[in-house]
């Protein structure tokens, strides 16, 4: 088992964990998915209605009669990445379908891939679905393709992540994502508590809640409360909490309501952990990327979440180098980071994206000034994950089992999210744990971002 990075893309998808076997004659397709955990609720939506249709899913390239590939366009490393999965489809089985964030600029994609067999946007289920049909047709029997309960998906079974919303309104110079994806469209508070129920009556065991601004939730809404339930971020919250199943809450942005979530956590109903995309310190930074520039009240909002739930954990991200950032700014930052004592943190280094408006700011950073940054913040930010790492030992953690192997079982605590935080490995003792199992163990080591512990009981 090996330790877990530094989070440097927190946006990265995991794998698809596909085994159904197909049927003699049934049409297969395959998935690749890239970019963000909300676009890989997309391709688990696409992927459930193709299985409901009669498709098999394939997880290789060989075995499928035509690949999707479900793209990334947030940065030019993301679109770079996206052009190359969509070559390699091509290369190992010739018949691809592009859709996703980078299917919004069609030229770009047939521009360099001109052999691709279709190309739709972000969340545009039907155009996937006519795609599909007219490059494989559908060959159904109602007999034997049963879909399972909770759908396709595209994580272990025993977590899920759950869109509770699409597109944005805000409107951050760096970012495409509301021209990508729109304005803020919430989802009807009691579709998503009954796909909740669905999931944990599966074995779901722990619910990831993502959008692009969770605690904005409900605002197209007006927070109307429909069939017993009321669109608003604190009352979805405490509704999932009531399910049994961990809950836990990602890209929250800092409003003052947030902080009638805390309770919440305080109560068990949901996890002390809340990530928040605070991107920099600076007030002079934060104008220039149009964002609220409240870095001194935020700090004072973390002081009053730690006192009213001492267990809480912060994750955040960040992006150095951003046009015009002096040598001051920065080290604010860093001063900042000082004062905030983040448990978890991502980085980024400032890429211009076609169609951003902070292309045309002037003043940008030096490549090699940008790597120094990043290596300066990121050098704080492992100092202040070892320190707090380091006081967890000898404490008793509860914790989720996400693998198991000849070596050990792999886990994570309350504190960790999958694929971007760090582990708790358990490495004696370990026979008889099965994904999904929540046990409690003694932490024995700690390392700059993962633990080591020993098992006390189921």
């Amino acid at each position: 088992m090996s330790q877990n990075p530094p989070s440097l893309r927190p946006d990265l998808a995991p794998r698809a964990l596909i085994q159904d076997a197909p049927r003699a004659g049934q049409p297969t397709i395959g998935m690749v998915s890239l970019g963000c955990p909300k676009a890989l609720v997309d391709s688990e939506r696409i992927l459930t209605r193709l299985r409901a249709e009669g498709y098999a899913i394939s997880p290789d390239y060989a075995g499928a009669d035509a690949v999707i590939v479900n793209t990334c366009g947030f940065l030019d490393s993301a679109k770079a990445e996206s052009l190359e999965a969509i070559g390699e489809a091509l290369r190992e089985n010739g018949r691809v379908i592009v859709t996703g964030c980078l299917g919004a600029e069609p030229e770009y994609i047939t521009g360099a891939h001109p052999k691709v067999m279709a190309v739709t946007g972000p969340h545009q289920y039907e155009q996937v679905l006519d795609a599909v049909h007219g490059a494989v047709p559908p060959s159904p029997d109602p007999f034997i393709d049963l879909l399972p309960a909770a759908g396709v998906k595209l994580t272990p079974r025993h977590f899920s992540y759950l869109k509770i919303s699409e597109g944005c309104n805000h409107h951050c110079k760096f970012c495409i994502i509301p021209d990508m994806r729109g304005r803020l469209v919430s989802r009807p508070a009691h579709a998503v508590i009954r796909e909740a129920e669905k999931l944990v009556e599966a074995g779901v065991r722990e619910l990831l809640v993502i959008s692009q601004d969770t605690s904005a939730y409900g605002v197209d809404l007006k927070h109307a409360e429909a069939k017993g339930h009321r669109a608003h971020i604190t009352d979805l919250a405490r509704d999932l909490g009531s399910l049994g199943a961990w809950v836990r809450l990602h890209y929250v942005y800092p409003y003052p309501h947030v902080r009638d979530l805390i309770p919440l956590m305080a109560e068990g109903l949901v996890l002390p952990y809340l990530d928040i995309p605070f991107q920099h310190a600076h007030p002079d930074t934060l104008k220039r990327m149009a964002r609220p520039a409240a870095a001194a009240k935020t700090l004072d909002e973390i002081a009053r979440w730690r006192s009213d739930c001492p267990e809480i954990v912060l994750r955040s991200t960040f992006i150095v180098g951003y046009p015009g950032e002096t040598e001051e700014e920065f080290q604010t930052l860093l001063d900042w980071m000082d004062e905030a004592q983040l448990d978890r943190v991502g980085c980024f280094q400032y890429e211009d994206v076609a169609g951003a408006r902070s292309n045309a700011l002037p003043d940008h950073v030096a490549p090699e000034v940008k790597q120094e940054r990043w290596e300066r913040f990121m050098e704080k930010a492992q100092a202040i994950s070892e320190a707090k790492l380091a006081a967890k030992v000898g404490s008793v953690q509860e914790v989720i089992v996400d693998s198991v192997d000849d070596e050990g079982a792999t886990c994570r605590t309350k504190a960790d999210a999958p694929e971007i935080d760090g582990n708790l490995f358990i490495d004696e003792d370990f026979e008889g744990l099965e994904p999904g199992d929540i046990v409690k163990v003694e932490v024995e080591e700690a390392s700059d971002y993962d633990l080591w512990g020993r098992l006390l009981e189921k």
